[in-house]
């Protein structure tokens, strides 16, 4: 099953989600003192691509640097990934087969606000 939900989210909104932190993340490694945001924004953008039989969980070593690292995230690129995340979630919820996939975007929306300070595992 999700394999099968991964490929629609591929095609309906992984892919363009995936582009959207693929530009975020080159940005930041052009501006060179922002390779660890560019490093969370790959990370992010990889697990938006797939992002089924994963999940999302909290670093225990994560600290006031990555709430600060997060503050900054948010007015560099955090506040229009979110918005796609929304936007793209409102689109999918307008049909039937889409709710699933919009209620994962709606899921995505804090972790493309705070992406320092999680860990992406398996769900298995």
């Amino acid at each position: 099953m999700n394999t099968l939900l991964n490929i629609i989210w591929l095609v309906l909104s992984g892919f363009w989600l995936f582009l959207g932190y693929a530009v975020a993340a080159l940005v930041m490694f052009v501006l060179i003192l922002t390779i660890p945001w560019g490093i969370a924004a790959w990370r992010v953008g990889v697990y938006a691509l797939w992002p089924f039989g994963k999940t999302i969980v909290d670093k225990p070593t994560a600290g006031v640097g990555s709430f600060l690292g997060n503050v900054v995230w948010v007015v560099l690129a955090g506040w229009w990934l979110a918005i796609g995340h929304i936007l793209s979630g409102l689109a999918l919820c307008l049909t039937i087969i889409g709710i699933p996939l919009g209620i994962a975007n709606f899921k995505l929306v804090p972790v493309s606000l705070m992406p320092l300070g999680k860990d992406i595992v398996d769900i298995r």
